[in-house]
């Protein structure tokens, strides 16, 4: 200990550091700015490899009177946290996270509240999260309701929906913490070291009073690039196996040992902490998110033994994070013995142009029998299916998905006693859906009737002008009805500019539009060929169309597209979408597409059409939505393909796709991205720069007389300027070359986990499969879960794990000829059996089915 520090701080920050070099200059400065002179810091750097333990030493140097520097191997956050906590003097001692700041007077807030508070034992300080991607900084907390009430105290156990699990926020009283022998649990990762010593610190007072001090903000920093320990916990195994064994059930059972009874309060520090292990894999590009085989046992073994802890009342009234109505019925019921179906049947969405209404149920265990009845006689639903509800390799409910005609009483019977049906629970018991009740209940949610204005005093005297406009005759007779198609919002010559070229060829009574952004090349492209009908993406003339659209068609379902900020905080949309898509799913993205308003889901062959409109997938869903068309592009590819017989082949095609990892999020309303800075230090670079500087690549392409042809995915493109590409490599692009063609001129396509292998299988081109991180890939760590494909069991081309493998498969098949082996040809054959230059012509058919009144006999 330095001699200058003060003898008797009030406050002790002990912080472990760990490669938080980038960071530390913010968390300095926001210490400094405290301006206390009864506080230590005590500095733990845990076995440091960049620059942060200089950055301590310098620090320490300049002010011997606050800062202690300490020095340990590296053996995890809580072994250095207990380092520090031996050594500190304070009163009170907080752990704050280096890559974290203390807002002004935070320090001055706490000592406030102690001063007017003497007897209490714990604060609880307010978390602000700062996005590095956009340096914004809100007040957006899960928990942020536990401060509404101002600065005060709370007892637990008469307030147990509030609770408080977070060290680097909280202060306790260091000289309890010695007495009652707690530290933190080195052994617990890689996470709830803090929760674990916080609820062990509360269950050992005599009551568990807490002083909520919002006015004290601790600033939370989420990293861009996910590298935080607790952004990365999601992909580690013993956040499955250790976590819940030795953290969850240990102090709930510790709570039950020492009280004889588990405190609500503690419940629902668990709930809440339960909740992420549903949230995380239900965002589909995740950080790997997801326990699978046999880790995934234990983990659901341990979710049982923690589920049958916890008091089914604390589950079901639960509201400290927002539960999904999903997760809270898998706590309630997929852990516990015997089957469960829901007590009540939810209608939630009706389709006026079609007349039907949706509902469906949840159950665990046996399917229940099920009778309905259609204006009192025994009937079936218009479409159904049953999705699986799974989460961590394990399904745990499943959902019926029920579509009726909105024009009968219907009324459903589960194992031979009529269920509730509801519009919004709460709401009071009925026991059948009455088409004059129900009509008038979904009202609001039906785009052909919703009242489409938002409030008049939100919208300025610009936006109710552009409403006046849009209702105007000449804009009605120029928009109204009007199928708007497009791609991307900078982009195009996907699918959506391909049905739009064939509609305004074949079907000129059908009112289309193209969108894209001006001024890109698409936009010149397309303008320079003659189309009038294009209109400026974010323009006062694509207003005007998208608030008279009947149809949005596009090969993208990105927010951008489908849910405007432009235009929904003007109106809700009551135009129906089709999603064309851009390429064939082959992966399980149900996270990502089942929210979306998919009227019309265009798929390309009889497994993709199975794996989503089938029974047992977690896609909700049916053969209503989901049409089996082909892709508008595989017209045009189709064509194209034709002209280039092996002769003309000449390209070694090297088609990387993106990695989520690789890339911040998408800012709302956008889909541009950019990538993070150490994009080319990453694996992903590597292993592609290797094979694109490979000798034997241009050793094969020059004996064959081919070109090396790379061509990144779009997400990539802000690093083409970056790669030191070899002379013989041709770089290309989607705004710069006719894709469809690129794909005809393949003697090969050398991609990852790309669906454009699809496109070149469609015109039988040789495909090979690059996976040199497949294991992160498929655990979820790039988009999606693992769907019905394997690239080994029905990929169209040989898989190479490492670039010598990649680089022998792709000579081998350059020399062997410019078309698939027999084997892969089969699986080209199953996969495709029609092949007939009439997706488009299909896509519009099913377009005007979806506006048309479903009929029985249909």
């Amino acid at each position: 200990m330095n001699e200058e520090t003060i003898e008797n701080p009030l406050f002790s920050i002990v912080t472990a550091v760990y490669d938080v070099a980038a960071f530390l200059d913010d968390f300095i400065a926001s210490v400094e700015s405290q301006g206390r002179d009864d506080l230590e810091v005590i500095a733990v750097d845990d076995g440091s490899t960049d620059g942060s333990l200089a950055r301590l030493h310098a620090w320490q140097a300049r002010r011997p009177d606050l800062v202690t520097v300490l020095q340990k191997s590296n053996g995890g956050q809580a072994s250095a946290r207990n380092l520090g906590l031996d050594v500190a003097r304070g009163t009170w001692v907080t752990f704050t996270d280096p890559d974290d700041v203390l807002d002004d007077g935070y320090l001055a807030a706490v000592d406030q509240f102690i001063g007017a508070h003497a007897d209490v034992a714990m604060i609880a300080t307010a978390r602000l999260l700062r996005r590095d991607a956009t340096g914004e900084t809100t007040d957006t907390h899960p928990l942020r309701r536990h401060f509404s009430g101002g600065d005060r105290l709370v007892d637990l156990r008469t307030s147990p929906s509030h609770f408080y699990g977070s060290a680097p926020c909280a202060f306790f009283r260091r000289d309890l913490l010695d007495r009652l022998e707690l530290r933190f649990p080195e052994h617990l990762r890689p996470n709830f070291e803090d929760g674990f010593l916080c609820c062990s610190y509360l269950l050992r007072l005599d009551a568990p009073v807490v002083g909520f001090v919002g006015s004290a903000r601790y600033i939370y920093r989420k990293r861009a690039d996910r590298s935080s320990t607790s952004q990365r916990s999601m992909a580690d195994i013993g956040r499955y196996t250790t976590v819940p064994r030795d953290g969850y059930l240990r102090i709930l059972r510790d709570a039950q040992h020492r009280l004889g009874a588990i405190p609500e309060w503690l419940q629902s520090q668990i709930i809440y902490e339960l909740s992420y292990y549903f949230s995380t894999q239900d965002h589909v590009a995740g950080t790997g998110a997801g326990a699978s085989g046999e880790v995934a046992e234990v983990f659901h073994g341990l979710m049982r033994e923690i589920c049958h802890l916890l008091d089914p009342d604390v589950v079901a009234s639960f509201t400290a994070r927002r539960l999904k109505p999903i997760w809270r019925d898998i706590l309630l019921h997929s852990y516990r013995d015997g089957p469960w179906h829901s007590d009540s049947v939810l209608v939630d969405t009706i389709d006026s142009r079609q007349r039907l209404i949706s509902t469906g149920y949840r159950y665990c265990g046996s399917a229940p029998t099920e009778e309905f009845l259609l204006d009192g006689r025994p009937g079936s639903p218009a479409y159904q299916k049953t999705r699986v509800i799974s989460y961590h390799d394990k399904t745990l409910l499943w959902e019926r998905v029920l579509w009726f005609p909105s024009d009968a009483r219907v009324k459903i019977i589960l194992n031979g006693a009529p269920v509730e049906v509801v519009t919004q629970p709460p709401k009071p018991s009925t026991y059948a859906i009455e088409p004059r009740v129900v009509r008038a209940a979904l009202r609001r949610a039906d785009p052909a009737t919703r009242a489409a204005r938002a409030p008049a005093l939100q919208l300025s005297a610009a936006d109710r002008l552009v409403l006046r406009l849009a209702r105007s005759a000449p804009v009605q007779r120029l928009y109204k009805n009007a199928w708007v198609l497009m791609d991307r919002v900078h982009d195009a010559d996907d699918s959506g500019e391909i049905l739009f070229r064939h509609l305004r060829r074949s079907r000129k009574k059908i009112n289309a539009w193209f969108v894209v952004e001006g001024g890109t090349p698409d936009w010149h492209r397309l303008k320079a060929e003659g189309f009038k009908r294009v209109v400026a993406h974010g323009s006062l003339a694509w207003k005007l169309l998208m608030l008279n659209a009947k149809h949005l068609i596009s090969s993208h379902a990105d927010g951008a597209v489908v849910n405007p900020p432009e235009i929904t905080r003007l109106v809700q949309p009551t135009w129906r979408f089709t999603f064309l898509q851009h390429g064939v799913i082959k992966d399980d993205l149900s996270n990502w597409l089942n929210p979306k308003p998919i009227d019309v889901f265009v798929v390309s062959t009889p497994q993709e059409y199975a794996s989503i409109a089938g029974d047992g997938n977690r896609y909700r869903y049916s053969d209503r939505e989901v049409q089996l068309t082909g892709l508008p592009r595989f017209d045009k590819i189709r064509q194209v393909g034709e002209q280039f017989p092996p002769g003309r082949r000449d390209l070694i095609l090297i088609t990387p796709t993106w990695r989520h990892w690789l890339l911040p999020p998408l800012a709302k309303g956008s889909q541009r991205r950019s990538l993070t800075g150490d994009f080319l230090d990453s694996q992903f670079a590597r292993e592609w720069l290797g094979l694109l500087r490979s000798p034997q690549l241009q050793e094969v392409a020059r004996e064959h007389g081919l070109t090396i042809g790379f061509l990144p995915h779009p997400n990539l493109r802000d690093a083409l300027h970056e790669l030191d590409l070899p002379a013989y490599v041709k770089r290309l692009s989607y705004q710069d070359n006719a894709i469809q063609e690129l794909f005809a001129r393949a003697a090969v396509l050398v991609t990852d986990y790309s669906s454009i292998a699809f496109n070149a299988a469609y015109i039988e081109r040789p495909v090979i499969y690059f996976h040199f991180d497949l294991d992160r890939v498929l655990d979820g760590g790039h988009v999606g879960q693992k769907g019905y494909f394997s690239y080994q069991r029905d990929g169209f081309g040989p898989v190479a794990r490492t670039l010598a493998d990649a680089e022998a498969a792709i000579v081998e098949t350059v020399r062997a000829g410019r078309s698939p082996g027999p084997v892969y040809q089969e699986r080209i054959d199953s996969t495709f059996p029609d092949r007939d230059g009439r997706c488009c012509e299909r896509v519009t058919d099913a377009i005007i089915a979806s506006t048309r009144r479903w009929r029985p006999d249909a």
